[in-house]
């Protein structure tokens, strides 16, 4: 007995080092060429949620209105990979918008000719637990669906994965039956999803490629086609040309160890001059331009962050070194209480917060009522110039040491050119609460650092063992 329970630790032992530090598929985690592009072919667009004087909140939405118009103007080709797909809703139903349907719908609606790639995380699913109509829609109307397969892709809950590898997943245990994690009005799922869902890793890309006369368009989001964050805060930006083949590129690898081919599209990038650079960049490759962006800032410079998760180790410590030599560091965070009406206990955020204060970085929390902040850029700009970081990923462990997938783009130029002043204009309309609409509140309003939770933090950061 002690000889097989030795030979099954070793076992684990092996699966663990492995998965954590395999190579990855090819493709992933990659940064792109960057193109030279004119300063009006980049376009910064954003969702706001904010509260009146009166305590009234309104909802001004704009990035799914831009994906609809792009679908609705494609002619050949539309290319999309988003995180959450679905209408779950949650403890309390968010009724601001239907957007799971009706981008079903305008995909639906769209001429045979048109080639269509809809890629997604199982989570939509629930791993296997559920259908999906809106994804089971798409298939009926010819849409190549990609469900992700995760198992590729490196672990980043060593401790549970290890066991879930060469021994959970092939325990049938579906017949015990077990409330939807995510919607608790829907029908209940087998124990086996669950058990997939603990690996805590995901596609958790947020984009679309589709042409549009004679020019293909990107759109890169922190935004989900997710009925339960209608009414959340997002950020995105919009790019004619240029980086299209660098993201269907970065796609089509998803297709590869997914087991599915997505189309190429025949065409040339048109326009590869101007005064804008831009730059696609995925996975751990996004913290290391995120990390050098800051290390090269000067007393004098400006760092404006607005992030839903903040806890990567290395970028708080880059971001407190900044504040320390004199750059202009302000910081926008989601305060970690609301996730689709259950309340979150403010990790990782409001215990990493105190680590930005006391560095000297100025902060200020997003004033949510059931929604959240979930935007994710990083705006680094001195005198004449300034680079935009954004997409996808939060700024977490999970996100970027290559095991999510993540799509984030970086664009670069004099502060001046439209998106990178419209960048600046949105966050500090939202720090300053601008026009009698209060965005954000102090400091002092979320700040916590008990002991208990930073030792969550710290355990949670270090071992995987979160969803964040």
């Amino acid at each position: 007995m002690k000889k097989i329970l030795k030979i099954i630790v070793v076992i684990i032992i092996i699966v663990a080092l492995y998965n954590r530090f395999k190579p990855l598929p090819e493709g992933v985690s990659e940064v792109w060429e960057t193109h030279r592009v004119p300063s009006d072919s980049v376009s910064f667009i954003y969702d706001e949620t904010y509260i009146d004087d009166n305590g009234e909140r309104f909802v001004e939405q704009n990035i799914f209105d831009e994906v609809i118009s792009m679908i609705e103007e494609a002619e050949s080709y539309i290319l999309i990979d988003m995180f959450l797909f679905n209408d779950f809703q949650g403890a309390s139903e968010e009724k601001t918008r239907k957007i799971s349907s009706e981008l079903t719908q305008k995909l639906v609606d769209k001429d045979d000719s048109v080639k269509i790639t809809f890629v997604t995380d199982p989570i939509n699913t629930i791993y296997n637990g559920v259908e999906a109509e809106n994804l089971n829609a798409l298939k009926e109307a010819g849409v190549n669906v990609i469900v992700t397969d995760l198992t590729d892709l490196r672990d980043s809950n060593i401790m549970y994965s290890s066991f879930w590898r060469p021994f959970l997943r092939y325990i049938p245990l579906n017949f015990i039956k077990l409330s939807n994690p995510f919607d608790s009005s829907s029908d209940s799922i087998g124990a086996n999803s669950y058990i997939d869902l603990l690996n805590f890793k995901a596609n958790h890309r947020k984009l679309i490629v589709s042409d549009e006369g004679d020019k293909m368009i990107t759109l890169i989001t922190s935004a989900n086609p997710h009925d339960g964050s209608s009414a959340h805060g997002n950020v995105a930006v919009k790019i004619e040309d240029s980086i299209w083949k660098d993201v269907i590129d970065s796609e089509i690898a998803v297709g590869d160890f997914s087991g599915v081919v997505i189309d190429e599209y025949e065409g040339e990038v048109i326009d590869e001059s101007g005064e804008l650079n831009v730059q696609l960049i995925t996975e751990s490759k996004i913290r290391d331009a995120v990390i050098d962006s800051i290390f090269k800032t000067k007393s004098g410079d400006a760092i404006y962050l607005s992030m839903f998760y903040l806890s990567d180790k290395k970028i708080v410590r880059e971001i407190g070194r900044a504040a320390k030599k004199g750059v202009n560091v302000k910081v926008i965070l989601d305060p970690n209480k609301d996730a689709f009406g259950r309340e979150k206990n403010g990790i990782p955020n409001r215990v990493v917060a105190n680590d930005l204060i006391n560095a000297g970085a100025e902060l200020r929390w997003c004033h949510t009522h059931g929604e959240q902040c979930h935007g994710k850029m990083i705006l680094l700009k001195n005198r004449d110039e300034a680079t935009l970081i954004i997409g996808s990923a939060n700024f977490t462990r999970r996100n970027l040491k290559d095991f999510n997938l993540e799509t984030n783009v970086m664009v670069s130029g004099t502060r001046n050119t439209p998106a990178l002043k419209d960048a600046d204009l949105y966050f500090n309309r939202i720090w300053n609460n601008e026009q009698g609409k209060i965005y954000t509140v102090d400091e002092d309003m979320y700040l916590e650092n008990s002991f208990i939770k930073r030792s969550m933090y710290n355990i949670m950061e270090i071992t995987g063992l979160s969803s964040f």
